[in-house]
């Protein structure tokens, strides 16, 4: 039985990184070891899209499929005033049929995406 999920974030400055999740996202984590944190996640779904050449990241000696995170939340501009507000950095604002969208810019200068939907979610 399959009891969750987890997803690898690559970074080119994890500490960083890491410590952004914890204090300004507030993730909950654990040290798995030598400051290692692995970060629970809300619900999750997942959407398998098409995809135009490789996109792939090689993980434990083997071609993985490439994937994007996308936050999500019930009111993205409170969210984004409440990130700004804690001296986030966030692009500018994508309207789609499938949601508004955003992304925060971690300390690593890596994007990660965050969105409104505007379609019926599994969670």
């Amino acid at each position: 039985m399959i009891n969750g999920a987890h997803f690898l974030l690559y970074s080119k400055d994890a500490e960083a990184d890491r410590a952004f999740l914890r204090d300004v996202l507030n993730l909950r984590g654990v040290d798995a070891g030598g400051g290692w944190l692995i970060f629970a996640l809300p619900p999750a779904e997942l959407g398998v899209h098409p995809s135009e050449g490789n996109f792939v990241q090689e993980h434990a000696e083997q071609p993985m499929m490439g994937a994007v995170l996308y936050l999500m939340c019930d009111d993205l501009a409170a969210m984004m005033a409440e990130l700004k507000s804690k001296g986030v950095e966030l692009t500018q604002v994508q309207h789609a049929e499938w949601g508004d969208c955003t992304s925060l810019i971690l300390p690593s200068r890596g994007h990660i995406g965050l969105y409104q939907p505007r379609h019926a979610t599994a969670i």
